[in-house]
């Protein structure tokens, strides 16, 4: 494994590189230094869960794969914190989850101060911008006090069944009005969340479904294939071994344990329909855009918070680090971005975005933003010089008691351009280390390996350095050796 570029090497690279980006920008009609900006963000949909990715024989994304080649896909865009609520707090603040004390749903109650952690809606008004958002909120800001978020709420109501409509409707109405200033739209589109309840509707239960029905897979019909990692890792951290029986048991709302390859197959079926439904939705909120005028003028984000593990080694939803729940779609297009081109660059989704936006947009990043610009890697370039790891967080806390007890589990991953590395708050072995390069599937773990053993305290050095410099008393309290076992005997089953 080649050596890591320490931190001040790479944010000196990297600085190098956007100014090189902007000399050549700032000699560019001022439309494109002050463009529109149209976010649009999806719930719960996986990186590759697009036609452009994967192919169309079970899955097509027309719209989404229009802004593919139009614009830059990010193959390697993770998702900060892989859970609904603090993404999107990561995102709208561009601050790590510690840092801003929102982990998990539960936080969605904490309301954070909208002095100390602006939002981005704040960020665009205070530069110049007139900021709307359509759709799903989920954010740790006071949605009725436009002041702590910065944002005119422009969703439309519907009927039930027609959330994702409704987003739509909203964010066109904002677009058909006159404009005398750039604007930022956020789009927040519910699916494909609706995943949730399709899991309980194959399980035998009554489910509405938010964005409206679906239908049922064809009895005789051909259906996606079950995922080939349907099997726990080889040599798994016994905390995520234990997490798995907490999650999904059969009275809880992931009720999967006893899934068939074949329910797995039903599983991606519904939900290929689910983004097909947004997709739909991106569509007509694009075609919108256009017939306003305003596509040459506007530089569009296309993402989503987490994505859906589907099955990967046995796990339903999001919240954990394996790529099926973490790496989300990233695709930024508009004027000066290179079309129908890819890179395997690393991106911290949530950290990363808003300074990026920010730079779009010609508003001065703050200091205190942690994340990096992705402006100077949207020409295309391979050789632009670039962070070589990310850092994302989790926190494991849906499940259901094990023994009457209620178990819960804290992480933290660190992904290079090689290997993935993970460790949890409990667990004799609280430790994963895969070679992503020639294990994607992360069938493996080598944290145990002699052979990998550099790698491994590389990595620990990582998130070691990280703790220090983000000030994450948890990061050198998972790398402590004298971290508890998991108090729960069935969890080595």
């Amino acid at each position: 494994m080649k050596p890591m570029l320490s931190n001040f090497k790479s944010r000196f690279a990297i600085a190098i590189a956007h100014l090189m980006f902007f000399a050549v920008a700032g000699a560019m009609e001022e439309s494109v230094v002050r463009p529109n900006i149209l976010f649009i963000v999806t719930d719960q949909q996986f990186a590759d869960a697009m036609s452009n990715r994967m192919g169309k024989e079970f899955l097509h994304t027309p719209a989404m794969d229009s802004l593919a080649e139009k614009g830059l896909l990010f193959t390697h865009a993770y998702s900060s914190n892989p859970l609904c609520v603090p993404f999107r707090a990561s995102v709208f603040t561009g601050r790590h989850s510690h840092e801003i004390g929102v982990v998990n749903n539960l936080d969605i109650k904490v309301k954070i101060p909208a002095d100390k952690f602006p939002s981005m809606g704040t960020w665009f008004q205070n530069g110049g911008y007139k900021t709307a958002y359509s759709g799903k909120w989920h954010l740790p800001f006071n949605i009725q006090d436009p002041k702590s978020h910065g944002f005119e709420i422009v969703t439309a109501k519907g009927p039930r069944g027609d959330h994702d409509a409704a987003v739509t409707r909203g964010a066109i109405r904002f677009l058909k009005r006159p404009h005398d200033k750039p604007f930022l739209l956020v789009a927040c589109y519910l699916n494909p969340h609706d995943i949730c309840e399709w899991t309980r509707h194959l399980a035998g239960r009554n489910q509405f479904f938010p964005c409206g029905e679906i239908g049922e897979p064809p009895a005789n019909g051909p259906l996606p294939p079950a995922p080939a990692n349907l099997a726990p890792q080889r040599n798994e951290p016994d905390g995520m071994a234990l997490m798995r029986r907490s999650y999904q048991v059969e009275t809880g709302i992931f009720p999967v344990s006893k899934f068939t390859e074949v329910d797995w197959q039903k599983f991606h079926w519904g939900y290929h329909r689910m983004i097909e439904k947004v997709d739909a939705e991106i569509g007509k909120l694009l075609a919108a855009l256009r017939d306003a005028g305003l596509e040459d003028d506007t530089m569009v984000v296309f993402t989503s918070d987490h994505g859906e593990a589907g099955g990967s080694h046995g796990w339903n939803q999001k919240t954990v680090f394996y790529d099926e729940s973490s790496r989300i779609p990233l695709i930024i297009t508009g004027k000066g971005v290179a079309r129908a081109a890819t890179t395997d660059k690393l991106v911290n989704s949530g950290i990363d975005l808003l300074p990026t936006l920010m730079d779009l947009a010609g508003i001065e990043i703050p200091d205190q933003l942690p994340g990096h610009s992705l402006a100077p890697l949207l020409n295309g370039a391979a050789n632009t010089p670039w962070q070589d790891h990310i850092v994302a967080q989790n926190d494991l806390d849906q499940g259901s008691p094990i023994d009457g007890v209620k178990p819960s589990l804290q992480g933290r991953m660190v992904r290079s351009e090689r290997y993935k590395y993970c460790v949890y708050s409990y667990g004799k072995q609280r430790e994963s280390l895969v070679d992503m390069r020639n294990d994607p599937g992360e069938t493996v773990n080598l944290a145990a390996d002699p052979a990998h053993r550099a790698a491994l305290l590389e990595h620990r050095e990582l998130l070691a350095h990280f703790g220090r410099e983000h000030k994450d008393p948890l990061a050198a309290t998972l790398l402590a050796d004298d971290v508890k076992p998991i108090p729960f005997p069935a969890a080595a089953e």
